[in-house]
């Protein structure tokens, strides 16, 4: 998802409902994955050590979890194995972003949303 951050303030992030677009809408997977870091800059390398650096990550980030020494979620799919409980428990973008494409840079602050947990 893509993040606001106030210029005048380091620490306030508001999450958008606009997302990169290589993220496949209906599976919310990337499209190309092992690739990503070169095809968009600004995509962050995330790891379990990194995640202390990202004070945005969500409280259900499962690198954030591993990192704070906390349990995954029944609906992860590193617990559950499968990809569809995170969608089932309702915990994923489906249905509630769009792709950057379909959105001007200029309309992003009108795509701020609060439903992601920081």
């Amino acid at each position: 998802m893509i993040k606001l951050q106030n210029e005048n303030d380091d620490s306030e992030v508001h999450y958008t409902a606009v997302v990169c677009n290589l993220l496949e809408l209906d599976q919310c997977r990337c499209t190309r994955y092992p690739e990503r870091h070169a095809l968009v800059p600004d995509c962050v390398v995330l790891t379990p050590a990194r995640a202390g650096e990202f004070r945005w990550l969500p409280q259900t980030c499962a690198y954030r979890l591993v990192a704070e020494g906390k349990p995954l979620a029944p609906w992860h799919p590193l617990v559950s194995g499968s990809a569809e409980t995170v969608h089932e428990a309702g915990i994923s973008v489906l249905d509630k972003v769009v792709s950057e494409r379909a959105v001007h840079e200029e309309d992003l602050e009108d795509m701020i949303v609060t439903w992601v947990e920081q």
